[in-house]
């Protein structure tokens, strides 16, 4: 090999090292870090959440809440959304096996098992998995499973369909009753 081409094999494997863009650095930076909003981080809300959980989850209790509640910021993890929009997306689980026994069966048994897993592995529930890279490995695991394909399809409509997140997302709403984006700044973007 002569000593251009070491150089430049050398030259792109300084450029391969270069910082890579993980989902979570993807999302952080996707436009949310404009926007001006309020952070209340999971942790501040651990003496207001118990009430909200408790109250919200009457069917499965208020330790599948929890456990549903991390579940959705690890499944679609939106650091500048409050908890409210998370536990409105999680909340139909509970509603929904309220009115169905063998619904409650598998989520009770969908959460079970993730509980047995984190244990097995890090010697606490899921909910408690301090760590964020631990509990998407523990959700990766279990990825396949119609428990979790029920609950992160549940947090799509959940939490994209609701009207109330959107103006934290940037998003504006239907545009075709205004007349369309070409006219309204499609191309206003500044974050890109």
């Amino acid at each position: 090999m002569s000593d251009s081409s070491q150089k430049n094999a050398t030259t792109m494997r300084v450029i391969d090292n270069s910082p890579r863009l993980d989902r979570r650095g993807f999302l952080r930076d996707s436009g949310l870090g404009a926007i001006g909003v309020t952070v209340v981080p999971v942790t501040a809300l651990a003496g207001r959440a118990p009430s909200s959980v408790e109250k919200t989850f009457t069917h499965l209790g208020a330790a599948a809440g929890h456990t549903l509640l991390r579940m959705a910021r690890d499944i679609f993890p939106h650091d500048k959304v409050p908890d409210r929009f998370y536990l409105q997306a999680v909340a139909s689980h509970d509603m929904a096996a309220g009115k169905d026994a063998s619904l409650k069966k598998r989520l009770v048994s969908g959460l079970s098992d993730l509980d047995v897993r984190a244990r097995a592995r890090f010697g606490k529930p899921y909910a408690e998995v301090p760590s964020e890279a631990e509990r998407v490995e523990l959700l990766k695991a279990i990825e396949a499973t119609p428990f979790f394909k029920a609950i992160q399809g549940g947090l799509v409509t959940g939490l994209y369909n609701n009207k109330d997140i959107w103006p934290l997302f940037g998003y504006e709403g239907s545009s075709w009753q205004k007349g369309g984006y070409q006219n309204r700044g499609f191309d206003d973007i500044d974050w890109l």
